[in-house]
Order: C-alpha cells, then structure tokens, then sequence
C-alpha cells in the first residue's frame, strides 16, 4: 500500500482532441490511415482547443498497448511529431495495454507538477481492428499503410501477452476465461440472484448503447431498442436472445468491448502559466486533484477488485474527497461488469444497490449518476491505448457543458476516471473544474 505526496504544483487539463472511433479498413475514405495520422488529428484538435501551437509544447507522450502487433514501429513515438509540428522535441512510448490512456495522464501531470515542464501533450492512438499488412506475424516487411482487418481469432491469440507463465505460474489461460470474475464476486458478496445479475448486464448494454446513440464519436449507435425492433421482439426478448448469446455463466455478448481504431489526446498545463501559455483558452481549466494507482497481475485472486480498491483509497486519501463528490464516472468497462463493480468500489454507487440503479436508467447519461455518458468500451468503442484519453476527452467537455442535447443533466464539477486494463494495471483520475 502507498501513500501519495502531494503535488508541488497545479496541474490542469487545457484542452482536448479525439478521432472518431472507427473500422478503418471497412471505408474507402478511412481505409489507409495510418498512425501518424490519427495521432496527429487528436494531438491538432488538443491544441486548437487548449489555444497553444506546437512551439508552446515542451513534450509529449505517446501510448499504444501493443505496438508489435499494430503498428509498424519499434519506437512509434519517434515516427510521428511530423504529423503535429513537434519533430526534434522529446518524447517517451509507453504501453500498459488497455491502461494506456489513463496512465498517458498520470505521466503528463507528473513531469508537470515537478517543474521540468511548464505544457505537455500526451496521447495515444490503437489500431484495436487493423494490423500492418501482411498479418501473418511481426516480422515479415510490412507495407507502409496499407492494412488487414484483425480477426478476433487473431486478436484473442495476443491475450496470452497478458500473463506471465514463467515457471508455470497461474492462470495458464487467456483472457476468455476470466470474463466472469468480477460478476460471479458481485453475486456472492451482495446476495443477489443470477437472474438480477443478467438483468443488470443486459442494463449496462442498452445504457451504454443509449449513451452512444448520441454521440457523433462513437463506433456504434444503434440503440438495442432498434436492434430489438428489427428482429420482431421486445427489448427484453432480445436481449436474452441469440442475438446476445452467453459467453459464461454470466456475461453475453453485448458486454464485451467493440475493438476498433482511433487516437486521443489532451493538453496539460502548468496551472500558474496558463495566462502565460494559452492566453486565448476559452474554457475553465481541469485541474488533476490526484491519480491513485495499482497493479496486481493476475494471479491476485480478484484482481481487478482489489487494485481498484487500491487506487480509490489512494486517491481519496490524498484529497480528502469520496464517492459522494462526484458527478460523473467512467469505467474502461471492454468487460462491462467493471462498470458496476468499480462504481460501487468508488462509492459513486452505494453498495449492494449498484445494480438497482443501473436497472432504473439512472446511470444513464440523462440520469443522475450518469457512468461513461460516451457510450463505453461495449458502444464507443475500445481502441486500446485511446480509451483512456477518450474517456477524458469527453469528460472535459461535459465539464465544460459543450455535449449539446447528450449534456448530462446537472454541469458537472467533479469526475472520477477508472482505468482498468493489462491484467491488470488500475488508475483512479479525479478532475475538477477550477473556478
């Protein structure tokens, strides 16, 4: 267990950018894209809207969770600065698998807030459905952007990167295995039915789905009800259907992530320089408060339970906040009981009756505990490393109240990240709009 000194100085998010989430090899206008460009689009977009230019940057991040298997680089970070006008300036690769993205914004505040940099950019960009062509392994010569569609048989084959089988270690399997683990827990620990587990799975999909119906970013928006509609059945029919199959005891299809491909990207910023640094920004900044962080791999019985416990009393112990103080949640849910479950864990929902909420569509975005207003891993899609900045991206702007019809109900001041993923690093992010 750590504890968490305090920052020697404020720090604030200034500005954000984020691709679409996308099939790129599924649409001419899309197919070819290459890193550099998604990067560059979401690294561009951060910068329009914090107000700075590439000369006010001193260095920038970059994420992606498996490089070897979706990109055509060793050291990414190196090839692209082209794309946004940072070439020649320092910059650092990084990859925590589905933890990227939250962890992108853990190292950006932290060369901040000791004084070596007064502005960074961090940003991560995934190729989660493309690979390089040809996708047979990593070292025939790749071509230069044009790429193959990953299957999924492809895509679960890396899972095994995940675990350590050294000398036989546990957990001899991949991810597939464990979809059930978080559920069958929550079942257990608060004494509700199998019958209301699969009622709030089937919840957290069409909640999720509903969100990103409205949001112009997302990979799907279809709503389930449509879904439902189309195939002659009630909601509840269909969720229950073949269309929605079971993948364990537990978990149905619908609520597991939606591989895709895009880039994120956000500013942060000394807080005492932004007059100086972004004189023209036109948005209250979002000051990080804290970031508490754990890692347990998977052989920690629960894992994914007992490093977001970690992370929660980290970081509610540096700031003297608790679940009570926030407005709006996120949870890299690309196995969608981590959105219930860390949710509880965060106290954003009370305990044991997390699941009641999510049944009364109040975790919606037009509810009033709204978690992943942008539709989550299982509808706006998961682009691996991207996830976390995407989810940050679209906390800023709700923040700011710039979401139009999807605003959430009630502005919100405080929000809370989860960052899950690499089995398993954990982050806890907790963001402020300053007054």
């Amino acid at each position: 267990m750590s504890t968490l000194g305090k920052y020697q100085r404020s720090v604030s998010i200034i500005g954000v950018g984020c691709t679409p989430f996308m099939y790129t090899v599924d649409k001419e206008e899309t197919n070819g894209l290459t890193e550099g460009e998604l990067f560059g689009y979401a690294a561009l977009k951060a910068m329009e809207d914090a107000g700075v230019n590439p000369k006010d940057v001193d260095f920038y991040f970059h994420g992606c969770a498996s490089p070897l298997n979706g990109s055509n680089y060793l050291t990414p970070n190196v090839q692209i600065a082209n794309w946004f006008g940072m070439k020649g300036k320092g910059s650092i690769h990084h990859s925590e698998a589905c933890c990227t993205g939250y962890l992108a914004i853990e190292q950006a505040v932290n060369a901040i807030a000791s004084g070596k940099y007064d502005c960074v950019l961090t940003g991560a960009v995934e190729f989660g459905d493309s690979t390089p062509s040809p996708a047979d392994n990593v070292e025939t010569p790749k071509h230069p952007y044009k790429r193959d569609k990953m299957t999924m048989e492809k895509f679960l084959k890396t899972t095994s990167w995940l675990y350590d089988r050294t000398y036989t270690r546990s957990l001899m399997a991949g991810q597939e295995l464990i979809y059930d683990d978080a559920a069958e827990w929550y079942v257990r620990t608060r004494g509700i039915s199998p019958e209301d587990m699969n009622r709030t799975l089937n919840a957290m999909c069409v909640n999720n789905r509903r969100n990103a119906s409205m949001n112009p970013l997302a990979i799907e928006r279809t709503t389930y009800e449509q879904l439902a509609e189309q195939a002659g059945m009630t909601l509840e029919e269909y969720m229950n259907s073949p269309y929605n199959p079971k993948m364990g005891d537990f978990l149905r299809a619908g609520g597991l992530e939606l591989k895709c491909d895009g880039a994120a990207a956000v500013i942060v910023c000394a807080t005492e320089k932004i007059p100086e640094i972004a004189k023209n920004l036109k948005h209250k900044p979002v000051e990080v408060l804290g970031i508490g962080s754990a890692a347990c791999e998977a052989t920690t019985p629960h894992f994914e339970v007992r490093a977001t416990e970690e992370a929660c009393r980290q970081v509610y112990e540096l700031t003297g906040l608790s679940g009570e103080d926030l407005d709006l949640f996120f949870a890299n849910d690309f196995i969608i009981t981590s959105h219930l479950v860390s949710a509880e864990i965060a106290g954003y929902l009370p305990y044991g009756e997390g699941w009641k909420y999510i049944c009364d569509g109040r975790t919606a975005w037009d509810g009033d505990k709204p978690i992943n207003s942008n539709g989550g891993r299982t509808s706006f899609g998961h682009a691996h490393a991207a996830s976390g900045l995407a989810d940050m991206y679209e906390a800023c702007k709700q923040m700011w109240g710039e979401c139009g019809e999807r605003q959430v109900k009630k502005l919100p001041k405080t929000t809370m990240l989860r960052g899950y993923g690499g089995a398993q690093n954990v982050a806890a992010i907790i963001v402020r709009t300053m007054d």
